[in-house]
């Protein structure tokens, strides 16, 4: 099972849930995700153990937020490829992906990752500068990589086990 898989089911992304979150609005406001959780952790400078309370809203909005909005009226949008790219991906140890598309995805979620370590040491010791770099990192890997999710969307759309994504008049 892949990480990005064993991700999904822990925010329980069913068919519907992730057809929803492919709404652009969904993947835009997701961008808020890392902000909020930076100011909750860094409101404990500030807020002492209340600080927990906004953590708590940060991390619902994380659940939550793929589940808000509606299904796109139309699954053409470059966000909404993303999204399902992003759903080939997590299954690429059951349908493989081309060998193209296997190498770029990873290098991007490894700068994701160097950022989010700038960013804990920079929430961890109330320093802003390690904090905006790694959080420039972190959108820099990740929109690339959502990037990639959309050309990789593209490439295998057409394969019959991802025929059940989207409505199939959306896929013309």
């Amino acid at each position: 099972m892949t990480l990005e898989r064993t991700i999904a089911n822990a925010f329980a992304l069913d068919d519907e849930t992730w057809r929803r979150h492919a709404n652009p609005w969904s993947v835009a406001l997701r961008n808020t995700a890392l902000p909020l959780l930076v100011l909750a952790l860094w409101s404990r400078l500030w807020l002492g153990w209340y600080a927990l309370v906004l953590l708590a809203v940060a991390f619902l909005w994380i659940w939550y937020n793929p589940r808000i909005f509606p299904e796109p009226a139309t699954f053409d949008r470059w966000a909404s490829k993303a999204v399902f790219g992003e759903r080939i991906w997590l299954n690429r140890d059951r349908i493989s992906v081309p060998a193209h598309h296997q190498r770029v995805p990873n290098i991007l979620s490894a700068i994701s990752g160097i950022g989010m370590l700038f960013v804990f040491w920079g929430v961890l010791v109330f320093d802003a500068w390690p904090t905006l770099f790694g959080m420039a990192l972190v959108y820099a890997g990740k929109l690339w990589f959502l990037d990639r999710m959309a050309w990789l969307w593209e490439d295998m759309k057409d394969n019959p086990a991802y025929s059940g994504l989207v409505r199939h008049s959306d896929r013309e």
